[in-house]
């Protein structure tokens, strides 16, 4: 057979690069990955925060007491470093320094809207209660004041 000719058969297709044989192709309605990821599979995030939450009972002065994991593992830290010992030390205060700056780039969730929101946001509601007493709807372009 020439390079390139096609054999007799009518159901031959072109097998190549981004083309593989017909036997081994997905069928029509067949997800290529059947099995896939089992349904409630945790990553590791969700299995460190759902451990670091449960709570443990620590003994502190002779009585029982209850506290989260992360909690615990924080008092023992703080404790140690405390005593003197250096790493703890260290570690406590990266965790401090890194919970500062955390707490500097959130923004602040209930912020007042600065002054030209406001602006804006009562002409709106201007023309949503002229808008309700003529029954109209206003298509003009305003712009703040």
């Amino acid at each position: 057979m020439k390079k390139g000719t096609k054999p007799p058969n009518s159901n031959y297709a072109a097998v190549g690069y981004c083309s593989p044989p017909q036997h081994s192709r997905f069928r029509k309605g067949q997800s290529g990955n059947p099995n896939g990821r089992p349904k409630g599979a945790l990553n590791m995030a969700t299995v460190l925060e759902r451990t670091l939450r449960e709570k443990v009972v620590i003994n502190e002065n002779g009585r029982p007491r209850t506290f989260t994991k992360i909690e615990a593992a924080v008092k023992q830290l703080i404790d140690k470093a405390t005593s003197g010992e250096l790493k703890a030390l260290q570690l406590l205060s990266a965790l401090v320094r890194s919970a500062e700056e955390r707490e500097i780039q959130e923004p602040v969730a209930n912020s007042a809207f600065d002054e030209v929101d406001q602006k804006v946001i009562r002409g709106i509601m201007k023309r949503f209660e002229a808008n309700r007493k003529t029954g109209q709807i206003d298509e003009t372009n305003t712009e703040a004041q």
